[in-house]
């Protein structure tokens, strides 16, 4: 008898490793389409995306860059390096040029291909992966209060 609740104890343990063992497996596949890193212009010239990569790239709106339209063609810069970002679809309100923003998408032939855009949202916000990446440069000037 004793065996036996025994056998049944050590099948029950089994079972619920086994199954931890799947849900792990799940989640990770779930978060590996999911996940989608922070990268500024200069990390991006440094080191190329691959061209099924989805990211997210930040930094300032070039002035004189924005091309409005149906489809809108901007310069998102970090002073150092810049990137041309096209994007089918409506920016947001207080997207602008000089502004902080960061843009989601994948970088198709030295175009990044943005599917969403963020803008700042107010006169003193700017992402916080962007005022790090500004920092990492020596670049980034702290705004007056």
């Amino acid at each position: 008898m004793a065996g036996l609740r025994k056998k049944r104890r050590m099948s029950m343990i089994f079972v619920g490793l086994l199954l931890m063992m799947v849900a792990a497996v799940v989640a990770g596949a779930a978060f590996k389409d999911g996940i989608e890193f922070f990268r500024s212009p200069t990390q991006v010239v440094d080191q190329m995306p691959g061209p099924d990569e989805r990211f997210r790239l930040g930094g300032l709106v070039k002035e004189g860059s924005w091309e409005k339209g149906d489809v809108h063609r901007f310069v998102i810069t970090d002073i150092t390096n810049d990137v041309l970002v096209v994007y089918k679809g409506i920016v947001p309100d207080l997207f602008g040029e000089g502004q902080g923003t960061i843009v989601t998408g994948k970088l198709v032939n030295g175009e990044f291909i943005a599917s969403e855009v963020l803008a700042k949202h107010d006169e003193e916000y700017m992402p916080d992966e962007v005022i790090d990446a500004l920092k990492a440069q020596g670049v980034y000037v702290e705004p007056s209060s």
